[in-house]
């Protein structure tokens, strides 16, 4: 059984379009996400406490978790559905129930707090013996951004791949079932140690990967004959996924080529994300216009150094401030480039332009999300953005008349209710 076990791993990793190769390992995105998830939920924590709350999922802090959440590749697609407000079910019972919304606030903080296994599993009891309608384990999604070795992720796939692999019969929706998967995901992750990451979203992606018959076993076969249509469809659906990242990624060099070449025209110093050093645009390797270790004044804590680290371009004057900070964004995540954004000005202490870099065909949605009410706060910094077909065309000019950072002014744009940054050193 070992064997077939290992053998199993070793399909899953070796197929180019699995979830293992298209989420987990060499995306930048995904490990971007796990501080800006965390920083979200301490949001929704002070939101639920200070009762600024809402009674709706819809322009919620907790929304602004979530959508995060389900930009995560196929893992966690439709991950938001069970956070809903559902009036007519009065599901899940956290909007205009204050009791169960403090509740929820409370297991939040205790899981952001806590480290060790069984205080976590304390608190998932505790959160369980409520009996919050609609309040179940699809909130182990968040758990898992906050405790990647701990929790698994969750969904109807995964649990489906699961009770198929190990002849299970876990339920969807229970919390005690949950944990009980949760054991035996633990258990087989520890005894395939060699093979398989501690972090258990590799897994959890091997048990999705079953549970929509992409990975084909013997007590999913005939499943997978009587639904071959469908098997063909999800695996058409995944190539072209796969082929539209591939050029997504493609432009994302671009653009970030583009604005470092700018960069360095008007007189500062440029650092490109350190997962992307070794990039190409056009025979240029966009390491070769980086500055080899980012240095910035002040005290930084290593882990904001390392998120910062992970900004696709930073321009940088020679007091080693940051001065225009730039995220690039592809089909999925530009909601997940303004958290970043916002989480980066949070450590800021100097004025700072941050834009976003997006595709022509997304303005429309790019006004709209910097216009969520979850975005219009006091603490919210301006957010400009520049549209790939403008970079491209007007990066000559730029290089050839800037002088500083206001040449950004000539191609960037804002929505009505943000205001410019105008102080460049």
């Amino acid at each position: 059984m070992t064997n077939f076990f290992e053998t199993l791993i070793q399909e899953y990793y070796v197929d180019k379009e699995s979830v293992y190769h298209t989420w987990f390992i060499n995306n930048e995105e995904r490990l971007k996400a796990f501080r800006t998830i965390r920083n979200g939920i301490k949001v929704v924590i002070a939101d639920i406490e200070q009762d600024q709350f809402g009674v709706d999922f819809k322009g919620s802090s907790l929304e602004t978790v979530i959508t995060a959440i389900s930009e995560q590749k196929q893992l966690f697609e439709g991950a938001a559905h069970a956070f809903y407000w559902k009036p007519k079910l009065r599901i899940p019972d956290i909007y205009e129930n204050t009791a169960n919304k403090k509740t929820f606030g409370r297991f939040l903080k205790k899981c952001l707090q806590y480290s060790n296994e069984k205080q976590l599993i304390d608190e998932i009891l505790k959160l369980n013996n409520e009996q919050i309608k609609g309040l179940g384990p699809a909130v182990a999604n968040i758990l898992y951004f906050l405790h990647p070795t701990t929790f698994p992720p969750f969904n109807t796939a995964i649990v489906k791949g699961f009770n198929l692999l190990f002849n299970q019969k876990v339920k969807l929706g229970s919390w005690l079932e949950y944990l009980r998967m949760r054991d035996d995901i633990l258990a087989f992750n520890s005894k395939h140690s060699t093979i398989l990451s501690k972090d258990l979203g590799a897994i959890g992606g091997l048990l999705y990967e079953i549970g929509v018959g992409r990975i084909v076993i013997n007590e999913n076969f005939k499943n997978v004959l009587n639904d071959i249509e469908k098997r063909e469809k999800t695996n058409l659906k995944r190539h072209l996924e796969v082929i539209n990242d591939k050029k997504e990624d493609h432009s994302h060099t671009e653009m970030q080529f583009y604005l470092a070449k700018v960069g360095v025209a008007v007189g500062y110093k440029v650092w490109i994300a350190k997962n992307d050093h070794n990039r190409c645009w056009n025979n240029h390797l966009l390491g070769e216009l980086s500055l080899k270790n980012l240095e910035l004044e002040g005290d930084i804590s290593p882990g904001v150094r390392e998120t910062i680290s992970l900004i696709d371009v930073l321009w940088i004057n020679d007091s080693n401030k940051i001065v225009c900070a730039f995220e690039v964004e592809k089909s999925t995540s530009i909601y997940s480039g303004i958290l970043r954004l916002f989480d980066l000005s949070l450590v800021m202490d100097n004025d700072c332009r941050f834009i976003l870099i997006a595709p022509d065909k997304r303005e429309r949605e790019i006004k709209a999300q910097l216009l969520r009410p979850s975005f219009q706060h006091n603490h919210m910094c301006s957010i400009a953005y520049i549209l790939f077909s403008d970079l491209r065309c007007d990066c000559e000019a730029m290089c050839k008349y800037g002088t500083n950072a206001s040449v950004i002014d000539k191609i960037s744009k804002t929505v009505a209710s943000q205001s410019r940054v105008k102080n460049y050193d």
